[in-house]
């Protein structure tokens, strides 16, 4: 029989019933130590920005602001609980129990659910933004975009806990050994998870973005002709166009950071994780501290809302009135 070295385990008590800690190094090091708190930190101070500029200046109560609120609210869930619990579950034994666990997986699942909810009603505000622009204002209210978030968090929960049921009745029934943290989903809920969470929005996403651009590309010629024309009806066009590109780019990105997550979730249907594993969910984790950075890129609101609460000028009487945009 295999002697063990007690250091090696998480419970070094209890012998044979003990996992043995981590062997996986992608979280180890200076990556681990370093990079990944240093991007959990960021992630969540940046989200908090969009979340607290959103929330106090009335110019940016907008229908497609509340949805970037709701993207930040996720993303920051991401920087403040996801990040550093993975760099825990993976660097380490987990030592936090089996429901601990279960609600980790339930939150995390919960936040991806949602961070694509968010995007696909992203995609379908610039949609009718740019296709039917004349009835933008009377389709898209603030109301019905406060109850699609809801009910885009809500039915994310609902799911969650169907997917998840099993293990909330029976936590670490599948856990081989102290120390582990294992979830199963069975293939059917599996399957719908993959349908629902990724194979549905991402054609969602795909085909009302491919008409945007293909009606952004005929408006572009109209603008350019009116601009030749000296015409005053190019600033509200150049606007919806432009907020289309930058929200364009938002989609883009977010795709490239969470497919990956999604095909090798499909493909690779092993409970364990591996270097591979973790390299994706770091990737799509890391999309929760790129957002921000597009909006200070793309929107001069988010730089101005940054200069008046970095300044605490948000403070002072009547600041929720002043106008960012």
């Amino acid at each position: 029989m295999e002697s063990v070295n007690l250091s090696e385990l998480c419970f070094p008590q209890l012998a044979n019933l003990s996992c043995k800690k981590s062997s996986l190094s992608f979280s180890g090091g200076v990556f681990g130590t370093f990079v990944l708190p240093f991007i959990s930190i960021i992630t969540v101070l940046l989200n908090l920005i969009v979340i607290v500029a959103i929330s106090h200046f009335r110019q940016l109560h907008t229908p497609t602001n509340l949805l970037l609120l709701s993207l930040a609210i996720a993303d920051a869930i991401v920087g403040l609980l996801m990040i550093p619990a993975q760099i825990y579950s993976t660097a380490s034994c987990w030592l936090l129990g089996d429901i601990v666990c279960v609600l980790f997986m339930l939150i995390m699942v919960l936040v991806t659910a949602a961070s694509v909810g968010n995007v696909v009603l992203i995609s379908a505000d610039r949609y009718v933004a740019i296709c039917d622009p004349l009835r933008y204002n009377v389709r898209i209210t603030v109301k019905r975009i406060q109850l699609c978030v809801c009910l885009c968090w809500l039915s994310s929960l609902l799911c969650c806990c169907i997917i998840f049921n099993d293990n909330l009745t029976h936590p670490g029934k599948l856990n081989s050994c102290y120390g582990e943290c294992v979830i199963s989903v069975d293939i059917d809920s599996g399957i719908i998870d993959v349908i629902l969470s990724f194979i549905l929005p991402l054609s969602i996403i795909v085909t009302l973005y491919s008409r945007v651009f293909v009606v952004a590309l005929s408006q572009a010629r109209a603008v350019r002709f009116h601009v030749k024309r000296g015409t005053a009806q190019t600033g509200v066009k150049k606007s919806e166009l432009k907020a289309a590109r930058t929200l364009g780019v938002l989609v883009l990105v977010f795709l490239a950071c969470f497919c990956p997550y999604f095909i090798d979730s499909f493909v690779n249907n092993s409970k364990k994780m591996s270097q591979h594993k973790i390299f994706v969910l770091h990737l799509f984790f890391f999309n929760s501290c790129v957002n921000p950075l597009l909006y200070a890129f793309f929107f001069p609101w988010f730089r101005r809302a940054v200069q008046l609460i970095v300044t605490l000028r948000i403070l002072r009487p009547g600041s929720r009135e002043v106008k960012v945009m």
